[in-house]
């Protein structure tokens, strides 16, 4: 089996993912939504030997009948039923030992998390130097507005 200080940074790993967009969440239990995201992030999931469904299937599995989440036992348990599959050549042991190097130590990924924009049409309306008409008599060429003055 793997050594005490890569299980311990295996259950880093797994705590940190459970709380990974959860505020209320305490690191103890992970939901499907989470696993699928370790799964990928830690790229267990190759698309080949392991799917997004297979992640599923094996979340399914381990869990309790009526749960909606797994704790840390169950995700050990899930990474042993993945582990075979996702390393073939290997002995079962192997297989785990290597998956739990796959996850340890890992971090969930902020990928494509969407910022603000700051140009564009704010840009576009705040400009002064593109204001017509009575609008641009009302600032003078720096951008300050003339207040009273400008509007008469």
């Amino acid at each position: 089996m793997a050594g005490s200080t890569e299980m311990a940074s295996l259950e880093e790993s797994f705590r940190k993912f459970a709380i990974y967009g959860d505020t209320k969440a305490t690191g103890q239990e992970m939901n499907g939504k989470n696993w699928a995201k370790l799964c990928k992030d830690c790229k267990v999931t190759d698309g080949k030997s392991i799917t997004s469904t297979d992640v599923d299937i094996v979340f399914s599995k381990v869990k309790g009948k009526t749960a909606r989440v797994i704790n840390y036992e169950e995700f050990k348990k899930a990474l042993e039923e993945l582990a075979p599959k996702r390393f073939k050549d290997k002995s079962k042991e192997e297989a785990y030992e290597a998956i739990c190097q796959l996850v340890a130590g890992k971090e969930p990924i902020n990928v494509g998390v969407t910022k603000a924009k700051t140009v564009g049409a704010v840009e576009r309306l705040t400009d002064t130097s593109k204001y017509t008409g009575s609008h641009k008599e009302r600032f003078d060429e720096s951008g300050k507005g003339k207040g009273k003055s400008g509007r008469e």
